[in-house]
Formats: C-alpha cells, sequence, structure tokens
C-alpha cells in the first residue's frame, strides 16, 4: 500500500511550442528523409549545395546527402510528435536480431533469404544500428550479399573489424562512406585498401569521412590515389603528413578537403588543386611551419573557393585571420568564412570584408572581439556563428557541435544568457543536448552544458518542452554522471534537473538508475538544501519502482533507508516537522510498499522506536498518515508484520483507530487488520486482540460511505495483500475493513482499479462474499455495491463474467 501526495505533481497535457513565440527555438529545421538539394535556415532561406539531411560544418557548400536517423536535428514540432512508424519498426527489427536471423557457420549473422530491403530503408536500418551500438562484426554481415544493395554508409564510432568490414561494404556500390571514429581494429589504410579492392568504387566514391580515424605509426603514404572520383575529404584529427596532402591534391574531382587538427605542416601543395578546390576546412592546424605571408600567399592562389574555415583555439592566439582581412582582392567569390579564435578581429574589419562580398552568408566570429555591431544583425541572409547574441550563439552551437574547443565557448556564452531567459526554446535546449552527446568526456562541456539545460528547463520553461527532448537529456545527465563520477557540482546539477515535476512525472527515463544515483547521494552529503532535494525525488521515484526494481537496489536500497531514517531522528529530536521531514518519512512510505527488503533494514535500523518517537512528537494527522503508512506495509509481510505486536506499537495504534481524521483511522484500521489476521503472535493475547477486533468492526461501521472523499490520497500497485483478508469468513471484521477500501478506491479511480481487479482475479472473491450464507450483512451489501459500479464503468467497453 503506497501513499503519494503532492500538489505539484499532476499529470499534465503535453504543451506544442509556438515557433512565433520562440523564433529562435525553432531555429533547427526538420530534417528530410530524401535526397533534397538543400536545407532552410532559421530564417527560411534555402542555401544553395548544402544538404537537406543536416547542415555540414561551417557552412561547408559541398556538402553530401546522408540518410537521417532520429538523433539529427529535428524542429521543435517533431521532437513533440511520436516516433515515426520507421523507426519505430527499424528499433524493432534491431532489438530482435538473433531472433530473426540465421546464424553462419562462423557465428555471424544472415538475413532470411526472402527478405529485401529497399534503398532508403537499408541506409536507414544501418545508421540505426550504428547508433545503437549494434553494428559488431557478428552483426556487419547482414550486409553481405545483395539482399540491401547500399550506396551511402555510415558506421561512425563503429566496432568492427577490416575483415568485417571488407566482407559487408566493399561489394557495394558505395558513393559515401562516413567511417568517424571508428573502432581502432579498422584503421584508414585498411579502410582505403577494401575501398580499392572494388573499381566500381574507385571511379565513383564521391564522399570519404575519416575523422578521428587510427592510423598505426607505422604507416607508409596513404593511398588515396586511386578513388578518382572523390569529391569530398575529411581527414579532421588523423595522423595526416604533408606528404598525403601533396597526394590527395592529386585527386582529379576534388572539390572539398578538411585538413583540420592533422599534421600538416605545408598547404602549398594546395596550389595543385587550386582551379577545383571549393571549400577549404583547416581549423587548428598546429604544426604549420610557414609564415603568415607564405600562408596567404596559397590562400590568395584558391580562387574559386567557396568556403574557409581558418579558425582556431583561442588560446594560441592566431592574428592569420587579421592578416587575411586585411587582404585586397583575395578570396573573390567566398561566401562563407569561419575566423572563430583569431585575435584583433574588429567588427569593422569583418563588415568590410563581407561588404565587398555582398554573396557571403555565412560568417564564424565565435571567441573573437567582433560580431556586436548592428551589421550583423540587419544584412539580411547572413548567418553568424558567435557570441554576441542568442541567435549567435544558437548558430555557433549548430556550426560547432563536433570541437570541443567552441562548443565550451559557446555553451559559456548560452549560460548567460539563459539565467533570466522566460521563453521556452526547445531547439536551444536540443543544441545543448546535441553537445552533451557529441562529447561525452569532456568535463568543461558537460559541467557547462547541464548548467544551460537547468536554465532552459526550470519550473514552467519545462512544461512545453516535447517529452522526448526531455528524456534525451535526462539519459545525457546520467551518462555523464558515470562519466564523471565524482565531481559534485555536476551531481548537483542532475539533482536540481531532477526536482523538476514535468521531468520526474512525465519523462520515461530509467527510474532505477535515478533511483541509485538519488539514493547513493543520500548517505554521502549533509548539505542541507541538497539533502532535501534528494529526499524528495527519493520520495517520488519510490513510487514510480516496481517492486522487482526496488530488490534490485540491494546495498542502496539498504543505505536509503539507513539514511531516511536518520533525517526523520534528527528532526524529530529537534521538534522541527518541515518539508524535508515530510518527504524523508513519503519516501520510507513509499519505498517499503511491497518491499520485504526495505521493511526488513527499517526495523534493523530501530525504524519501529524512531517512529514511536515520532508520534509521541508530533500530533499532525499528516505525519500521522505516513507513520501508519508505513507501518501498514510492514504488517501486509506475513514474516515481519509480528515485530508490530509490541505494548508500544499496539497502543498508539489503538488510540489513532478512534482518530476523527479519517484517513489516520482508515490506516489505524489497516494495521489491525493484518496484525489480528495472524493468531501466531497473540497465543498469549488473544484477549487483546478480541478488544483490538471489536474495535475495529465498529469503527469501520461508524464511518461515512466508501465513496467518501479523504484528505490524503491513497493509491495501490496491487490488491494482492487484501486478499487473504477477503476470503477470511472467520474474521469478518479485517474483511470488512479491506472492502471498504476496495469500495473507496474504485470509486475514486474506477479506470484503474476496476482493471486491478480483474487482472488480479480478485472478482471472485467478491462474489465468493456476496453468495456466502453466513457472510457479514454490510460486507455483503459492500461487496454487492463493488460489482455493481465494476458492471457500470466496463458495461461500454466489454462483457465480463462476474459470478
Amino acid at each position: 500500500m503506497v501513499h503519494f501526495l503532492h500538489p505539484g505533481f499532476m499529470c499534465r497535457a503535453l504543451y506544442i511550442p509556438d515557433p512565433k513565440k520562440d523564433p529562435l527555438g525553432f531555429s533547427v529545421v526538420k530534417v528530410s528523409t530524401g535526397t533534397g538539394a538543400g536545407t532552410r535556415t532559421s530564417a527560411g532561406r534555402r542555401v544553395p549545395g548544402q544538404p537537406a539531411s543536416r547542415r555540414t560544418p561551417c557552412g561547408d557548400p559541398c556538402g553530401f546527402v546522408w540518410p537521417t536517423c532520429d538523433w539529427t536535428f529535428t524542429s521543435a514540432k517533431e521532437e513533440a510528435s511520436p516516433y515515426s512508424l520507421v523507426n519505430i519498426c527499424l528499433n524493432v527489427l534491431i532489438a530482435n536480431l538473433e531472433k530473426l536471423c540465421f546464424e553462419r557457420s562462423d557465428g555471424t549473422l544472415c538475413l532470411p533469404e526472402h527478405w529485401s530491403f529497399p534503398q532508403e530503408l537499408a541506409h536507414r536500418f544501418l545508421e540505426v544500428m550504428t547508433w545503437q551500438g549494434m553494428l559488431t562484426d557478428r552483426t556487419a554481415s547482414i550486409f553481405q550479399g545483395n539482399q540491401m544493395k547500399l550506396k551511402l554508409v555510415n558506421i561512425q564510432k563503429a566496432k568492427i573489424s577490416t575483415a568485417a568490414f571488407l566482407k559487408a561494404f566493399c561489394h557495394h556500390k558505395l558513393i559515401a562512406l562516413n567511417a568517424t571514429a571508428v573502432h581502432t581494429g579498422l584503421p584508414v589504410p585498411d579502410i582505403l585498401s577494401g575501398l580499392c579492392s572494388n573499381s566500381w568504387i574507385q571511379q565513383n566514391l564521391q564522399c570519404l569521412q575519416l575523422d578521428s580515424t587510427n592510423i598505426p605509426p607505422d604507416s607508409r603514404l596513404l593511398s588515396f590515389g586511386q578513388l578518382t572520383g572523390l569529391r569530398i575529404l575529411s581527414v579532421f584529427n588523423v595522423c595526416f603528413h604533408s606528404e598525403d596532402l601533396a597526394n590527395v591534391t592529386l585527386l582529379p574531382k576534388l572539390e572539398s578537403l578538411d585538413i583540420s587538427n592533422t599534421l600538416v605542416t605545408d598547404i602549398s601543395a594546395l596550389l595543385t588543386c587550386k582551379d577545383q578546390l571549393k571549400s577549404l576546412t583547416m581549423h587548428y592546424l598546429k604544426c604549420l611551419t610557414m609564415t603568415k605571408p607564405q600562408i596567404l600567399t596559397v590562400i590568395r592562389e584558391l580562387k574559386y573557393l567557396l568556403h574557409l574555415d581558418i579558425s582556431n583555439h583561442r588560446q594560441l592566439r592566431s592574428d592569420l585571420a587579421f592578416h587575411l582581412l586585411q587582404q585586397k582582392n583575395i578570396l573573390p567569390d567566398v561566401v562563407s568564412l569561419d575566423i572563430s579564435g583569431g585575435i584583433c578581429i574588429t567588427d569593422e574589419a569583418v563588415e568590410l570584408f563581407i561588404r565587398q562580398r555582398p554573396a557571403m552568408h555565412f560568417v564564424g566570429l565565435l571567441a573573437t572581439d567582433a560580431g556586436y555591431s548592428d551589421f550583423f544583425t540587419t544584412k539580411q541572409g547572413l548567418r553568424v556563428a558567435g557570441g554576441a547574441r542568442m541567435s549567435q550563439i544558437s548558430e555557433a552551437l549548430s556550426q560547432y557541435r563536433n570541437r570541443s574547443c567552441f562548443m565550451k565557448e559557446a555553451l559559456y556564452r548560452l549560460l548567460a544568457q539563459t539565467f533570466s531567459i522566460q521563453v521556452t526554446m526547445p531547439a536551444i535546449l536540443k543544441l545543448v543536448a546535441v553537445g552533451m552527446r557529441n562529447h561525452p568526456l569532456d568535463l568543461p562541456v558537460q559541467f557547462t552544458a547541464s548548467a544551460c539545460a537547468l536554465n532552459l528547463t526550470r519550473q514552467y520553461l519545462a512544461r512545453r518542452m516535447p517529452v522526448r527532448l526531455l528524456l534525451e537529456v535526462t539519459c545525457l545527465f546520467f551518462k555523464a554522471l558515470k562519466n564523471f563520477p565524482h565531481y559534485q557540482q555536476l551531481q548537483k546539477n542532475c539533482l536540481l534537473f531532477l526536482t523538476n515535476s514535468r521531468i520526474l512525472v512525465d519523462v520515461p527515463f530509467d527510474r532505477l538508475d535515478a533511483a541509485k544515483f538519488v539514493m547513493g547521494w543520500l548517505g554521502k552529503h549533509e548539505n542541507p538544501k541538497m539533502q532535501a532535494m534528494a529526499v524528495s525525488i527519493t520520495s517520488i521515484l519510490a513510487l514510480q519502482l516496481s517492486p522487482v526494481q526496488t530488490v534490485q537496489l540491494k546495498e542502496e536500497l539498504f543505505k536509503a533507508v539507513k539514511a531516511l531514517l536518520a533525517i526523520v531522528k534528527q528532526k524529530t529530536t529537534e521538534n522541527l516537522d518541515d518539508v524535508t521531514f515530510l518527504f524523508t518519512l513519503k519516501a520510507l512510505w513509499n519505498l517499503t510498499d511491497e518491499s520485504p527488503a526495505a521493511c526488513k533494514y527499517f526495523i534493523e535500523n530501530d525504524g519501529l522506536a524512531i517512529f514511536i518517537q515520532v508520534l509521541e512528537t508530533f500530533s499532525e494527522s499528516a505525519i500521522q498518515n505516513k507513520v501508519l503508512g508505513l507501518l501498514n506495509n510492514i504488517a501486509e509481510i506475513r514474516g515481519l508484520s509480528s515485530k508490530l505486536v509490541t505494548e508500544d506499537v499496539l497502543k498508539h495504534i489503538s488510540v489513532l483507530l478512534h482518530s476523527e481524521e479519517i484517513e489516520v483511522s482508515f490506516f489505524a484500521a489497516g494495521i489491525i487488520a493484518h496484525l489480528t489476521s495472524d493468531k501466531q503472535p497473540w497465543i498469549s493475547g488473544d484477549l487483546q486482540r478480541s478488544v483490538l477486533l471489536q474495535n475495529l468492526y465498529t469503527t469501520v461501521q461508524n464511518w461515512p460511505n466508501s465513496s467518501c472523499k479523504m484528505t490524503a490520497l491513497v493509491t495501490y500497485r496491487s490488491f494482492r495483500a487484501f486478499f487473504p483478508l477477503l476470503g477470511n469468513f472467520s474474521q469478518p471484521q479485517g474483511q470488512l475493513w479491506a472492502l471498504w477500501a476496495l469500495c473507496h478506491v474504485c470509486s475514486q479511480n474506477p479506470r484503474k482499479y476496476c482493471k486491478m481487479l480483474v487482472d488480479e482475479e480478485g472478482l471472485q472473491l467478491l462474489c465468493d462474499i456476496q453468495e456466502h450464507s453466513e457472510a457479514d450483512s454490510q460486507a455483503k451489501q459492500i461487496a454487492t455495491s463493488i460489482l455493481d459500479d465494476f458492471r457500470v464503468h466496463f458495461m461500454n467497453y466489454q462483457r465480463l463474467p462476474l459470478c
């Protein structure tokens, strides 16, 4: 039996974000599942050449269309919508691969022979598998053969070997491969060798992403030269040398190149492809040995560049961008320029540069002194990734989602902007979530992002946030806690986040994980404010945990009960019945519901003595309810109920049975009904038992109609504890109390409890009472009333045999 009541924790309807009231929050657009030629910006403009599926980093005009999955940028409205049927089906398929597939002799899986996937669906199937971490040597073999004809392969962070890669993917007619951060078992040389083993791929592969992919130290020159159809190459954060660059620039169709954070020391080789290169990204080229004039000379020759990224870490204090802005007749066709992190950059210099190139639609100015002029807000069609205002911060979070140095900077700026925010911004929160997900081991990113998430979801702001988005952020909080278990400030942010009623009630996160974290905090920290939050969260999570999950808590449960009892004892000694005290009583009540382990821990830690002290110290009915509710939970457990048959316990229960507050009297009566149902503990006190039963019978008869309202909201997870009482015709007093309780909850919430009666096969017991010749007349009357209410409730749904 469980008690749970809090005025703020009521079920709420889902509020769809209003884009008119939240233009910045709605700036992330819905992605396409097709192969559109562009994407719309927050202003509704279509950027030529950009993929519909996701923006390419920093406005790269040579982007490539990738299939989309749930983790790509989606609109606030889409986040508030149900999952697509396609994704639901794919998730079910992936979860049941072992059941649906056949096993080859080598232990790998294969699909049934008659199965065939449309190409777009095959792409999404692969990407969802990759995202969920399900792409392994055993499962990658599904893509062998011709049941799926892949063109776009995304295996980011997959843990597969070279052999599995060759067998699964290199026979397909690939035009794009994203192998970002794949496991070390699949190094870059093996990827290139596998791709070049297919003559069709050699001529037709257009896009290759190898960011953060391993290259063994003893590797020779990387052999990109055979991939003659390659248009787009990204080797960000790879051991890529100047010699490799010279080899790559010989590719006849190369248009877009990302050599950020590589070991390149000399970019002069770029002159080889100066007449075809349209996009060049060289963020954080820390090993460059060329002088600034030499670098600018090379850039000046790249006359057909549409996008240039020479951003750098602020700490390096690079002034290359400053000198570039002073140049005349340089980059005449550029439409996108990223100079974030540069020093000595002024609004005047950037404005002049852009005015001379009116077609520019993007400039990166984060971590610079520029971006504050009105020009950057009035220039139509210009996107600015900066830190001067919210629109710039939003753009920065989007553009720099894979760069931790700029993600930190953007989050710092966002944090300052969100302290006084009054508007719900789901798309901004989505960008924060992307930053947390992409940089799970970066503590500054995780901590600052968690603080931003708190500001964006505090109190009423969370009510208009889509549940899916709140679930994603909640899961990322727990992931951060696992990665940084000893960082208290991050833990505090998580506790603060969980205190939000919208999140605790409506978001379907893993309650067991949350309970382990919160209960772990209870026993370790004594900060009063944090302790109050942990206690309040525990009281709610305890209600949401199933009995099976409560058993799984084990050590956490023991420590939680001990810590909560310590709080009760301290507050009682201080005669302080504050909010923390009430939540602590509630937490203990809910934790012991249908949990023999929690009840046992309660008794072992002197809980009975502490609760007797509570009853002797406080006379408020709200406190008495909670104390008696917990004792009811213990009384329901046959192996522990005898522990309550003591002089002190029975004395207080006998008095409270006659309380004028019906809630107090109800709980006291329940304890007596359960304790007296077992005669064994009363062998030497049968007279006392008889007196209690008589008082119980008289009290229940004097209660008002069972459909009356109670101040306290009584809820039950199960009726099974009532069944022994209902079937015991030799003790009509306990039977009468159980019937009154059933009738009360069924009249208050028939939808839940009438169904529970059916599911737990309790209807037959009521029918037995109705027909039993020796049953108490009032008991028969209440049983008949419950069955009548049951018929009324279900007559419009289905016909169920009652008796």
